[in-house]
């Protein structure tokens, strides 16, 4: 009985529903009537598509916008064309392998970065200190010219162990200015070591044992061949006669019995002390043919020392523009 009495309940509810205004208003918008369109949606003609025409609706005041897609930009500039020494000069960049730039092989053994390889076993410039041009083996406990880079043109290895310079030891070196081997061992010199050199300039050999003093470029401006063992047949004759150049002349220390003449008028300082000198000629500094000869550049002799007196031989010094400090007496 109880499930009879909500049947009927549930009934009337569904009645009252479907009367409602807003129910029959959504029921109307759902059902599709075709009597209602003037279009026959089954018989339509596609080909009649231009019937409705909206521009007949559009006046002479209303502006036409025409509503498309844009295409993207296009981000692909123009490239000038490259020149062909350009080309050239790309294609042989990746043709051309990236190496390390060597350092031209010097005097000895194999052109390698940092400079040919030494006896031992290390570059030159590994072992020593280059700078620039400039190579330094000073203190190393050397006991021979190392390989040299063929740029060097100042080479110096002081306070080493160096007994003998080859003439092998500076082949090639045709940019070498100056060679500093003060305080070594050296005891002889290959005659030819420093006369092949075109560009030399500075020679210092001092504190050695050299007895010989070597054949040497007329290109020379200093030499420094103090504190030797070089003696009487220790320098070649008329050695420095053609170096028109040359300013500085240290010899002492030494066992010389001779000022070695002719000496170039572009002389500055000659330095003899504590030699064996004992005789000097008149004409050993001054020309006696022309006494209106002066030597003006020669301002600094030093014979003190050597077992010489001065006051013998005034004429020498006429032209001079100082005497030679020396004993008088």
């Amino acid at each position: 009985m109880r499930m009879l009495v909500q049947f009927v309940l549930g009934l009337f509810v569904l009645k009252v529903a479907v009367a409602s205004p807003r129910f029959a208003r959504q029921v109307d918008l759902d059902t599709y009537d075709s009597n209602n369109y003037d279009v026959d949606l089954e018989n339509l003609n596609l080909e009649n598509q231009d019937i409705y025409d909206y521009e007949d609706v559009l006046t002479i005041d209303d502006p036409q916008i025409e509503i498309g897609t844009l295409a993207p930009p296009d981000y692909n500039y123009p490239v000038p064309e490259a020149s062909l020494e350009e080309e050239e000069e790309e294609e042989e960049e990746e043709e051309l392998p990236l190496k390390p730039q060597l350092i031209p092989q010097g005097s000895g053994g194999s052109g390698v970065l940092m400079g040919p390889n030494t006896q031992k076993g290390m570059p030159t410039c590994l072992l020593c200190t280059c700078l620039g041009s400039s190579v330094y083996c000073d203190d190393l406990k050397l006991d021979s010219v190392p390989p040299l880079p063929k740029e060097t043109t100042h080479f110096y290895a002081r306070y080493n162990r160096i007994t003998k310079i080859n003439k092998s030891d500076f082949a090639s070196m045709n940019k070498l200015k100056r060679i500093d081997v003060t305080a070594n061992k050296i005891t002889s010199i290959d005659d030819n070591a420093f006369s092949g050199l075109p560009a030399l300039e500075e020679l210092v050999i001092r504190e050695n044992h050299i007895s010989q003093l070597p054949a040497l470029p007329v290109t020379m401006t200093l030499i420094d061949g103090s504190h030797n063992n070089i003696g009487a047949r220790g320098i070649h004759k008329e050695a420095f006669k053609d170096m028109a150049g040359l300013l500085y002349l240290y010899l002492t220390d030494n066992h010389i019995d001779h000022i070695p003449v002719p000496l170039p008028d572009s002389l500055r300082s000659l330095h003899l002390q504590r030699n064996n000198i004992q005789i000097m000629h008149e004409d050993t500094f001054c020309n006696l043919k022309d006494f209106n000869y002066i030597r003006n550049a020669l301002e600094d002799i030093r014979l003190d020392g050597n077992p010489i007196n001065l006051s013998r031989t005034p004429q020498a010094y006429i032209c001079l523009p100082r005497i030679p400090i020396g004993d008088l007496i």
